[in-house]
Parts: C-alpha cells; structure tokens; sequence
C-alpha cells in the first residue's frame, strides 16, 4: 500500500502534464489550420477547410468538457440576456452615427438583408462558439488565472482578423469583453447573437472599401483585384 501511495502524486503529476501536452497540442494545431484557410487561396481553401474544421470538432468530441463547462445551457441566461439588448442600443448608436456622415449602406428589404447576412450571422456564432468553447477551456488549464486566458483568446482572435486593421482592434476589445463575459456567467448564446449583432452593424456602417467588405487574411489584401475585375 505505501509504494501504491507513494506513486499517486507522480501519476497525478504525469495526468496534468499530458493533458497539458494535449491542450498545447490542439490549441495551436486548431489554430494553425485557421490560419491556413484565412491565407489559403481557393479552391485550396475549401480544403483547408475542412480539414480544420474536422481536427476542431474531432478535438472537441474526445476532450469534450460538458454543455455547462461550453455554455451551451440555459442557466444564467435570464442574467445574461442585458447584453443583447445593450449590443442592440450600441448597433443603433452606431447606426445613428453612420447615417448622419452619410456612411450607412444597409440594404433596402428585409429580404435583402437575410440574402446579405443570414450567412455571416451563422459564421458570427460560429465564431464565438470556437472562441469560448474551444479556445478558452484549454487557456484556462494553460495560464495561471481566468482574466490571462481571457488576454490571451482575445490576442489570437485578434490576430485571425489581420491584416484588417479595423477588425483586428474590434476583435481584440470584444474577444476580451465576450470571455470575461462568459466567465461570469459561462451562457454562449447572449454572446452569439451580441456578436452577430455588433458585426453586421460594422458592416452597414464601415464602406466597404475601408474595411474591405469584412475580409481578413487572403482576402482582404486582394479585395481591390476583385473589385477591379469585377467592374470590367
């Protein structure tokens, strides 16, 4: 009994270093492909795609932590739910703004809106669900305290948007707003729909040759072939 006790630190010490080695593993390696698809051209993108996509989900499922640890539940969501509203009256501040200097471009129609941005609205919680659920959870068993976790999700969020010097800030203020955020009150789907919200609204009221119609990595530096090819 006391040789089997005796190992039981040294057992305990070996779980958290491989699960270290396994948070490190299938943090940067989930982020690399992100990156890859961002500066990868098509049709090669589409590849990459969903070969990240597949190490994501795949990395999920084996070290999956529970829907309340992801904060996919319904507890604390009547607490949480002011942040909806309070992006909606900064969506409409914003939009105030960008009609008086003439830079709001929202589409006509209703119909017009969801051909525009029913796709970008799914991709914005896809986003914060790969943020909060993904990222987040192997920071915080990689860094000291939950607000350096929280630093850190928001700098590689941050940096997933260059070089879209625009979305690159915006990211980092709300990747570090939606993480604390979250764990306060450890509920996704305030934080989804408020980032939805707060997107589209920067995309109606930024012109599109400015922040280059929301496009990051590869894209973002050929938005002005596309447009010159596309007025010919």
């Amino acid at each position: 009994m006391r040789a089997t006790n005796a190992t039981l630190p040294d057992l305990e010490s070996h779980a958290v270093a491989r699960q270290r080695r396994r948070d490190l593993l299938e943090l940067w390696v989930g982020y690399a492909l992100i990156i890859v698809v961002i500066w990868t051209p098509r049709p090669w993108q589409k590849i990459f795609y969903f070969i990240a996509a597949a190490f994501i989900v795949t990395a999920t499922c084996i070290s999956f932590p529970g829907w309340k640890a992801v904060g996919l539940r319904t507890a604390n969501l009547a607490r949480s739910a002011w942040i909806v509203p309070t992006a909606l009256l900064a969506a409409a501040i914003a939009i105030v703004v960008a009609g008086r200097i003439h830079t709001l471009h929202a589409p006509g129609t209703p119909i017009l809106f969801l051909q525009r941005f029913a796709g970008y609205i799914l991709f914005a919680c896809i986003q914060q669900a790969l943020l909060q659920a993904y990222f987040l959870p192997r920071l915080l068993r990689l860094t000291r305290t939950p607000n350096s976790a929280a630093l850190a999700a928001a700098v590689i969020f941050s940096l997933a948007h260059l070089p879209n010097p625009i979305l690159t800030v915006i990211t980092l203020f709300w990747g570090l707003i939606s993480c604390l955020l979250f764990l306060r009150y450890r509920n996704l789907y305030p934080l989804a729909i408020a980032h939805a919200i707060l997107g589209v609204t920067v995309a109606i009221c930024v012109p599109g040759p400015t922040i280059h119609n929301m496009r990051v990595g590869l894209g973002y530096l050929t938005y002005s072939q596309h447009i010159h090819h596309r007025n010919y």
